[in-house]
């Protein structure tokens, strides 16, 4: 079944719609504030099909992959963009029924920064949100590496921020973006997977790619990139001005910076914008603009340089 893609309209659960190239997708029944309508599989192919981001583990929806395939068609890749609950855990069945690799850049812990590393393994940060802890790929993907199937051709680009071993598919002038850039929302940075330093050296890396469209991994199709990922990392920027103003108030950790600075968020999501509100923090204890008054946890009070001397 084939049907239309209107750009602000809730697609169909489990129907494959044609958004030409020879790509479909498929919206999972897996919707929430987190993941919008669902998560969108992807097809790419006419005969020896590409599976992109397979989706949560639901029977449904893997039906409904398999019962996208026509006459003569088949399955002969899974790549996955990057290892959370609802992109990466159907491929065990996936791969089960068509034999078909999984790819991807590594497994659930692939790609941290060293920094997110030494914070996970001190334990604390918290984090952990949603990660599907048993991923790994049957065949790593290197930055930068191609794939050739049956009349089509992907590069991956290795673009963690979002979680560490995320990783962006190309295909001609579409780019499936997964959950670095969605036009329905901003994107979730929660560290020790999620690295803000990381996400904006992807973003900048996504608008030299210069594609003419993106797919992501949640909502309808990104038809101008360039601009979305300008407004992304723009809306970044104000939140770290943000969050610097409300530090020369005084010392505060990132639950009660994330209550004063997102005001206008539903009380359900605050806990995504604390995690939020502490990555920005981390990039800028990088960058020396605040200082942490002791060893890094989920509540750990952070400061300005100067009023962090005034307490010494």
């Amino acid at each position: 079944m084939i049907e239309p893609s209107p750009a602000d309209t809730r697609p169909s659960v489990g129907a494959a719609r044609d958004l030409g190239g020879d790509i479909r997708a498929i919206l999972a029944p897996n919707p929430s504030p987190m993941t919008h309508w669902g998560t969108n599989t992807y097809l790419l192919g006419q005969r020896r099909l590409a599976v992109i981001d397979p989706g949560p583990d639901d029977p449904a929806h893997l039906a409904a992959i398999l019962g996208a395939l026509g006459p003569g068609q088949s399955i002969s890749h899974i790549l996955v963009t990057h290892a959370h609950l609802d992109h990466s855990p159907l491929v065990a069945r996936l791969g089960a029924e068509t034999g078909a690799p999984v790819l991807a850049y590594g497994d659930a812990r692939a790609g941290r920064s060293a920094v997110m590393t030494r914070l996970a393994e001190a334990g604390g940060i918290g984090g952990g949100e949603g990660v599907d802890a048993g991923f790994a790929p049957d065949v790593p993907l290197a930055d930068g590496e191609t794939v050739t199937g049956d009349g089509w051709q992907i590069t991956a680009h290795w673009t963690p921020g979002h979680f560490g071993n995320h990783m962006c598919f190309q295909s001609g002038e579409t780019m499936f973006s997964g959950d670095l850039v969605m036009g329905w929302a901003s994107t979730l940075i929660s560290p020790p997977d999620g690295d803000l330093t990381q996400f904006r050296a992807s973003c900048a890396r996504l608008a030299g790619a210069a594609p003419a469209r993106l797919l992501p991994g949640h909502g309808a199709p990104v038809t101008d990139p360039a601009a979305r990922i300008g407004w992304l990392l723009a809306h970044r920027d104000a939140r770290e001005a943000a969050i610097l103003a409300a530090l020369a108030d005084g010392p505060a950790c990132a639950r009660r910076l994330a209550a004063r600075i997102y005001t206008d968020t539903p009380a359900a999501l605050l806990p995504a914008a604390t995690r939020n509100t502490l990555a920005h923090l981390l990039d800028l204890m990088q960058k020396s603009r605040v200082t942490a008054f002791a060893p890094l946890t989920a509540e750990t009070r952070f400061a300005l340089p100067s009023a962090a001397r005034e307490r010494q």
